[in-house]
């Protein structure tokens, strides 16, 4: 059997959507998110993502609640589809004007924005999906646009972003620690509403997402190492077509992470067999970008990490993802955050040895799949760095 390594992006798995395309040049609707885009850096794309309609926006952008309701891949991309994203040009570090204080305020608003906008152009829908943002519909110049109500803002979220003498990242652990979800943290430093007055900017959304789960993953790290190790214990399960197990070892804290994209009609890699992508990070953390897995990596290891916090132990944690056919077409890098925790909440199963782990891992996969494990596990340097690290248990 053939292994490749690709990234997400080349696997041309985007379906037909049932989205009402009768979009129009000028509407009104309620705006959930704004959109910071990264072509063009440092001049991008900036914008406020709606439905050309107003009402409840909660099932548009809240990888949380999809998580709580289970909502299908389906319903999530036909939303998501349907926002239309009213742009213009800006310099990332120029916050002044009237349609980016709009976006910041969209930004900011505990709730959609309830707005008014015309267009230059009718938008046309031309699907490009991406692997780490989640996905939206047509695009268009915007000419103008006001809010025609009143936004309300948390006054948790109000305190950290007039405070201009605190840093980005304790301003993101705060709000983390206090249960906002990751989206609400990118959102707020996409648009430049966090960190030190002279050293706010925009961020791309892209960027914003992997920048929240890395800040807040490296603040538990950091926690997770003064705990007592764990034990051998093994988690499955998932969601829209991704599934993780994650295995935990009694070891210091290291973390891998294997990606493997199964065949299927519409992957292109079917006639090769199965494909994958791996990062991985050990004891002393990364120094680089996770090139291969990109947010992934992030997303899914924050996951990990708030289950160890929760069990208060330490684990070197090597975690497999496997990306089947129900995964017709990317959602965003939250599907990885989220169908990782839902690993993480399955019950564990506990073992005596790394060995016995293992085969249970192997023999599951294999049942589930049809997959080899072993093709993943002889490639894993964590499993190497155990086998060659000393212990102070051989003293």
């Amino acid at each position: 059997m053939n292994i490749r390594r690709v990234k997400f992006k080349d696997l041309e798995q985007v379906a037909p959507l049932k989205v009402n395309q009768n979009f129009k040049q000028q509407f009104r609707g309620s705006a959930p998110a704004p959109f910071i885009g990264r072509w063009g850096y440092p001049n991008v794309n900036v914008g406020i993502l709606s439905p050309q309609f107003s009402g409840n926006m909660s099932n548009y952008d809240s990888p949380k609640l999809w998580a709580q309701n289970n909502s299908s891949a389906g319903e999530i991309a036909t939303n998501r589809y349907s926002l239309v994203n009213s742009r213009t040009l800006h310099r990332i570090k120029d916050l002044k004007g009237s349609f980016l204080e709009l976006v910041q305020e969209v930004g900011l608003a505990k709730k959609s924005a309830e707005i008014e906008v015309l267009l230059k152009k009718v938008p046309q829908l031309s699907i490009k999906p991406e692997q780490e943002i989640m996905p939206f519909g047509p695009s268009s110049e915007v000419q103008t646009a006001r809010i025609t109500a009143n936004t309300a803002v948390d006054s948790r979220v109000e305190k950290v972003v007039r405070d201009v003498d605190l840093k980005a990242a304790p301003a993101i652990i705060n709000l983390y620690r206090q249960g906002f979800e990751e989206n609400v943290l990118t959102k707020l430093i996409s648009v430049g509403n966090l960190g030190l007055k002279n050293s706010r900017k925009l961020v791309p959304t892209r960027w914003s997402i992997t920048a929240v789960d890395d800040t807040v993953g490296k603040q538990i790290i950091n926690e997770v190492k003064d705990l007592p190790l764990g034990d051998y214990a093994a988690y499955f399960g998932g969601g829209w077509g991704n599934y993780y197990m994650i295995l935990f070892f009694p070891e210091v804290w290291s973390c891998e992470l294997f990606e493997a994209y199964l065949a299927s009609p519409v992957n292109p890699w079917s006639k090769l067999g199965y494909s994958y992508s791996t990062d991985y990070e050990d004891y002393g953390g990364r120094k680089t970008y996770a090139e291969e897995t990109a947010g992934g990596y992030y997303a899914a290891r924050l996951a990990v990490l708030e289950k160890m916090k929760l069990n208060r132990r330490q684990n070197s944690a090597l975690v497999l993802r496997f990306i089947t056919p129900e995964y017709r077409f990317p959602l965003g890098v939250w599907v990885c955050r989220e169908a990782a925790r839902k690993s993480c909440q399955s019950q564990p199963l506990r073992f005596s040895t790394a060995e016995l782990m293992l085969a249970h891992a192997k023999f599951l996969i294999k049942n589930q799949f049809g997959f080899a494990l072993e093709l993943l596990l002889g490639e894993s340097q964590l499993l190497k760095s155990q086998k060659q690290q000393t212990k102070l248990t051989q003293f």
